[in-house]
């Protein structure tokens, strides 16, 4: 008993709260990033239900891409591509880089518009967007 309570209950102990701080600390550094990445592309960007448009318009107007880079191609997991995951959501994302410039030009031809924006400024979009709907559901509340 006293070999118990001297080594093993301490490790026991110090484990399972190293564990769950390490677990914890992921899960929310993961979840995190996951916002950021995923909402990049949707959150900013104006949908209007009432225009009837057809599919690819419509998920060329509820979704913009951010600027190709190494760097975020890997941060994000070539979810940068977001116009053309919508497009193609089966495709390998490793993929998306070599359709783009054949949907930019369909784009172009057809006269349908093809957001792209640099990585700070799709962040940037995030805290507008948050703001404009924190400043909605404030008017609601209080006025």
């Amino acid at each position: 008993m006293i070999i118990w309570n001297c080594v093993f209950f301490p490790g026991i102990v110090h484990f399972v709260l190293h564990f769950g701080v390490c677990f914890y600390l992921h899960r929310w550094l993961e979840s995190t990033w996951f916002l950021w990445i995923s909402q990049m592309n949707h959150i900013p960007m104006t949908i209007d239900y009432d225009q009837n448009l057809d599919w690819v318009s419509a998920q060329l107007s509820a979704t913009c891409n951010v600027n190709q880079s190494w760097f975020n191609d890997w941060v994000s997991g070539h979810l940068n591509f977001q116009i053309e995951h919508h497009l193609f959501p089966t495709m390998p994302r490793h993929n998306f880089w070599k359709v783009a410039p054949l949907v930019k030009s369909l784009c172009a031809k057809h006269g349908v518009k093809y957001q792209c924006k640099p990585l700070l400024t799709a962040f940037a979009d995030i805290l507008r967007s948050l703001k404009e709907s924190g400043e909605h559901w404030q008017d609601a509340y209080f006025h």
